[in-house]
């Protein structure tokens, strides 16, 4: 299902309030500015684009006739845009047609237009054109809905197929995933012109599901892949590249114990990341690919929030060679998070905190579950539900 195809669907999108800031600077000398906005295939561009900018100049690169022309005549943009004076300009999945950032670039020098440049890559960007706009435009970064825009979450359905927006909507999304792997995804990486060994890469793709929020192993991967550790390492690379992935380094800052330094690798989206798995139907309360998809979820809330709150936070996870672990250390210790899916947290739950707490010293540690009622441990443990540890975060209440 394309948006572009179905409005319907794009209306119901629209009820959601996204709580990304698309702010475009602007020269004071010339009135014109730019930004950038990335996001992976579905995650709401276009709808989002509508909404806030309902009087642009929209110009999109998916109509292929319109494409071939700006391609083979690039100017044409700076003569269109001479001729209306448009306020704002979008471009639409700008990455199909790089040689118009050189007629962007002349038109926020000599005019008073505002740009917003949308897409889901740009390695073609860098790799076709050497002109990003010699840091003239801010970057934004879509994610998948969080439970701010959402509202009333439905934590089973997100867990299971997801929150891109038409999966989260959709009355059947099972179909809508796979059709989003074979169309969108593969796709993405045959556009980048990257690799043309598409079966590997379809192996590749469901070793890193099996893999999934797991520290990463090149040599392995290839193993399961059929295909060099050094390829392997691109392909992680085209993950990121194309927002389809990010990596989770490991905190270092070690004092007594003997930390791991292998990173984590995670889909951008809990449904993407369980269509890929052999065992996707297998996700129920209690499973392993449940808890698994519980930690992803709320490692995806605290990107969305540190991304559209613009702050410099780095995240991190805390293991130790013996295997204690914490899930998610956000800074410099403003706050470590550890994950259970349970509906009760036990003792047992705690020891990878409490072996954390032995050596550091975190502002605020909190394991955030399905118990429904907020508590708190003698050694300053907080054990919260989901929901309260969402509200918590999108209400800037967190790392006060």
């Amino acid at each position: 299902m394309d948006l572009h195809e179905n409005p319907h669907m794009g209306q119901e999108i629209s009820k959601f309030h996204r709580r990304i800031d698309l702010s475009i600077p602007v020269n004071p000398l010339t009135g014109s500015g730019a930004a950038f906005l990335w996001g992976a295939r579905q995650t709401g561009k276009s709808t989002l684009l509508r909404e806030r900018f309902p009087d642009a100049l929209v110009l999109d690169l998916l109509d292929t006739s319109l494409a071939a022309d700006l391609a083979v005549q690039p100017r044409r943009l700076r003569e269109r845009v001479l001729a209306d004076e448009p306020e704002t300009v979008v471009i639409d999945e700008v990455q199909y047609v790089p040689t118009l950032l050189p007629e962007v670039h002349w038109l926020l020098e000599n005019t008073a237009t505002r740009f917003i440049l949308c897409g889901s890559s740009a390695r073609k960007l860098r790799r076709e054109s050497s002109n990003l706009l010699g840091g003239r435009a801010v970057d934004h970064y879509l994610h998948p809905l969080t439970t701010a825009e959402i509202g009333d979450v439905d934590l089973g359905r997100l867990l299971r197929f997801g929150a891109l927006p038409v999966h989260y909507l959709s009355n059947d999304p099972k179909p809508l995933l796979r059709a989003y792997i074979n169309n969108y995804l593969k796709q993405e990486i045959i556009d980048e012109s990257v690799t043309r060994n598409i079966p590997a890469f379809s192996r590749f793709l469901q070793t890193v599901a099996i893999g999934h929020g797991q520290q990463v192993n090149h040599s392995n991967v290839a193993r399961e892949t059929g295909v060099s550790a050094s390829t392997v390492r691109n392909y992680y690379q085209i993950l990121e590249d194309t927002l389809l992935g990010f990596t989770l380094e490991p905190w270092k800052k070690k004092k007594r114990r003997r930390l791991v330094d292998t990173a984590k690798f995670y889909l951008f989206d809990v449904g993407v990341a369980n269509q890929l798995h052999p065992e996707a139907t297998n996700i129920g309360e209690g499973t392993d690919l449940y808890g698994r998809a519980f930690e992803h979820f709320i490692i995806n809330e605290v990107r969305a929030w540190i991304e559209y709150e613009q702050l410099d936070l780095p995240i991190t996870f805390w293991r130790t060679s013996s295997g204690l672990e914490v899930d998610l250390i956000v800074g410099d210790l403003d706050l470590a998070v550890e994950c259970k899916s349970s509906r009760e947290v036990r003792q047992s739950d705690l020891k990878g905190v409490r072996g954390m707490l032995d050596e550091l010293t975190p502002k605020r540690t909190m394991v955030v579950s399905r118990e429904p009622h907020r508590r708190k441990t003698e050694d300053g443990i907080e054990i919260v539900s989901w929901q309260d540890f969402c509200e918590e975060l999108w209400g800037g209440k967190l790392l006060d």
